[in-house]
């Protein structure tokens, strides 16, 4: 009797190992599959990112209002056009990436181009922003002399929204194809020149803000003709067949999906946007924007990482959808996941510690610095929350939900998180640490959510709504539908 209620278990315990053990050994190649993406993508956001981070630091250093109007200006002015921009340009992550999946590689270079028309266009609309920035500005409430100064600089910043309409496109075409090592090592010599040039202009020569203007402008050009380089070079051959009139043909179906791509990025970024705004309408406004903007630039620092996922969950949900491998897209977001949480949590650990030193890295004003600090628990908050939602993100656009996310982003941020963070900042006047925890009761409900609809995912519908859509996008007057050929295997 023994033997007999013994063997059962024992077989029950091996199966359990193997499976665990199964379980490691997929884990660990699904993440060298998202690390060989997510790596070099969270090197080209800290490398580009940092062009206007580096900006900002020699800005604070040149004066307390001078930072306050680049900080604003970089965060809301240039936060419209960076948020509209990319958002626009992320269309191209699931297009892009389920056409690659699919095996359409053809489709790739003929998106890039309609992606540059549209973004093209929508930069000639965004400059009337950026050219009446100064008014915007006072109109909000703003105080004038930061408003008048931010304005000015704004107006010098128009070259680099242009290069926002190239870049993003190109970064999606790449990704698509995971070649993102080479966008990584050029992102990383243009810092090194801007870091170079900025400490010319503006440290040696004197220039002020027209200096900082100048290297941050220079910089992204720089930047964007060393991609477009790289492609035409043929290091695409595939994918880049050259110019084609066919990127002004189905325009209209692929603005539709670039509006539902910008609104849901956009909610999500003017989200932070709009927090700098409120502090600009607190009682010393110098010191309460220039400590947002601090805590805003270290924020998204340690997002890289999660950038970084964002991108590489993006190619591999899109990737795996298009080739019809839903189980693997389900598995994918798992491990992406847990690694965020992972990491994020170090870097809060991290932040805490040195929560009374990092604020010297941006300024000498001490009131500055001690506000920075008493945020670092609230910041540390939206950082582990973050470690999440940008990841959620990712997957929403690799499969395409980004109009379900855009309404939820909405209810949470600007229905739930926007007035409950007017009501703690200015009702009960607990100033920017009641505005920023109205901002995480808004993130956090979002984040549940997103992990609610991602865990009840229909996968294998989701691989099938993927074949659809390169069925609708990838055709025109003048070419055969993109996946018509599967489609009559199907």
């Amino acid at each position: 009797m023994e033997k007999s209620s013994t063997a059962p278990l024992l077989t029950r315990k091996e199966e359990e190992e193997g499976a665990s053990s199964s379980f490691m050994r997929d884990a660990w190649v699904e993440c060298k599959m998202l690390w060989y993406v997510a790596g070099p993508a969270v090197l080209t956001t800290v490398f580009q990112y940092s062009l206007s981070s580096v900006t900002q630091t020699f800005a604070g250093h040149i004066g307390t209002v001078e930072l306050a109007a680049v900080g604003i200006q970089n965060l809301v002015i240039t936060g419209i056009a960076f948020g509209i921009m990319m958002g626009m340009g992320s269309a191209l992550e699931t297009l892009c990436g389920q056409a690659y999946g699919a095996g359409k590689l053809d489709m790739l270079g003929i998106y890039m181009q309609r992606s540059w028309v549209i973004l093209f266009v929508t930069g000639l609309l965004i400059s009337l922003v950026y050219i009446f920035t100064a008014p915007i500005l006072k109109l909000l409430g703003q105080n004038d002399e930061i408003a008048d100064m931010a304005g000015k600089y704004s107006i010098w910043m128009i070259p680099e929204l242009f290069g926002f309409a190239i870049n993003f496109p190109i970064q999606k075409f790449l990704q698509a194809q995971s070649k993102v090592m080479a966008m990584a090592w050029m992102s990383f010599a243009s810092l090194v020149l801007h870091v170079l040039l900025s400490w010319v202009f503006i440290m040696k020569l004197e220039m002020g803000l027209v200096g900082a203007a100048i290297t941050l402008n220079f910089s992204w050009i720089t930047l964007v003709l060393a991609q477009l380089a790289y492609i035409l070079a043929g290091s695409c051959k595939e994918a880049w067949t050259g110019f084609s009139w066919l990127a002004f043909t189905n325009l209209a179906g692929f603005v539709r999906l670039s509006v539902a791509s910008a609104v849901m990025l956009c909610l999500e970024y003017w989200n932070l946007m709009v927090m700098i705004l409120l502090a600009g309408l607190l009682k010393s406004p110098e010191i309460a924007v220039g400590a947002a903007t601090i805590c805003m630039n270290v924020e998204a620092w340690c997002m890289m990482i999660p950038f970084g996922f964002t991108a590489a969950i993006s190619v591999r949900v899109s990737n795996e959808l298009g080739a019809g491998r839903a189980r693997a897209a389900k598995f994918s977001v798992v491990i992406v996941v847990m690694m965020s949480v992972i990491i994020q949590s170090i870097i809060v650990l991290v932040l805490m510690i040195t929560r009374k030193d990092f604020p010297v890295i941006f300024t000498e004003n001490k009131l500055v610095m001690e506000e920075v600090s008493k945020l670092t628990l609230f910041l540390s908050a939206t950082i582990i929350l973050s470690s999440i939602q940008p990841v959620l993100s990712g997957v929403a656009i690799g499969a395409g939900w980004q109009t379900t996310v855009a309404y939820i982003n909405i209810g949470c941020y600007y229905i739930v998180g926007l007035p409950t963070a007017f009501l703690l900042g200015f009702k009960f006047n607990f100033g920017l640490e009641g505005i920023w925890s109205g901002m995480i009761t808004g993130i956090a409900l979002q984040t549940l959510i997103l992990i609610v609809i991602t865990w009840r995912t229909d996968w294998q519908k989701e691989a099938k709504l993927s074949k659809e859509r390169l069925l609708v996008w990838g055709s025109s007057s003048n070419v055969p539908a993109i996946g018509s050929e599967l489609g009559e295997q199907q």
